[in-house]
């Protein structure tokens, strides 16, 4: 493997613990474990990733969100919302035990912090923060709670087995971000 990339040996390790994880809990799976089963060293992990957690969180921002951004840059919201959504779901086994993960680098902090970049990197928050013209009603504020609700929302749609559709779940979302949340409410109301 000496003569792989390291992209080539994150995915590789990625893979691995995609591997373990159908047939143990996460938290279970040990370093071992995954550098036997994608052939490489320990010292090659370490030399990668600080931990499984970090392995995880390289996984859940190089497979699942970053190949959205170029989306999120077009403007695309809802095509990258549906893509994101489409990737859990495909990986449907994987990522319910990953959401099994709590406390300290639990899967709801990681998918919260990669849904923070992304508000942070693709929504005009000034613009959200100035309709209220208070002090203390900041950006990161602003980007912290809808970081956390949309996360909140996608975990609980993994926990509960993802029965709703990719695409009525990404329409919630696409609504929420172009309407206040009594907008949608009272919209459902009034169809």
């Amino acid at each position: 493997m000496n003569s792989q990339s390291q992209r080539e040996i994150d995915a590789a390790l990625a893979e691995s613990l995609k591997e373990l994880a159908a047939t143990k809990p996460i938290e279970k799976i040990t370093i071992k474990e995954i550098t036997d089963k994608a052939g490489v060293i320990r010292p090659t992990f370490y030399n990668h990733f600080q931990d499984k957690y970090e392995l995880l969180e390289w996984i859940v921002k190089n497979e699942v969100f970053a190949p959205a951004e170029p989306l999120m840059s077009a403007g695309m919201l809802k095509e990258a919302v549906t893509f994101i959504l489409t990737t859990l779901e495909n990986g449907k086994a994987f990522y319910k035990k990953a959401v099994q993960l709590e406390g300290q680098n639990s899967f709801n902090e990681i998918i919260d912090r990669c849904v923070y970049d992304a508000i942070e990197n693709h929504l005009d928050i000034n613009k959200i923060t100035a309709l209220a013209d208070y002090p203390w009603f900041t950006s990161q504020l602003v980007a912290e709670f809808l970081s956390h609700a949309i996360s909140w929302g996608i975990i609980e749609w993994i926990k509960k087995g993802m029965t709703v559709p990719v695409t009525e779940l990404a329409d919630v979302y696409v609504k929420l971000f172009n309407r206040s949340i009594i907008e949608v409410v009272a919209g459902n109301k009034n169809k």
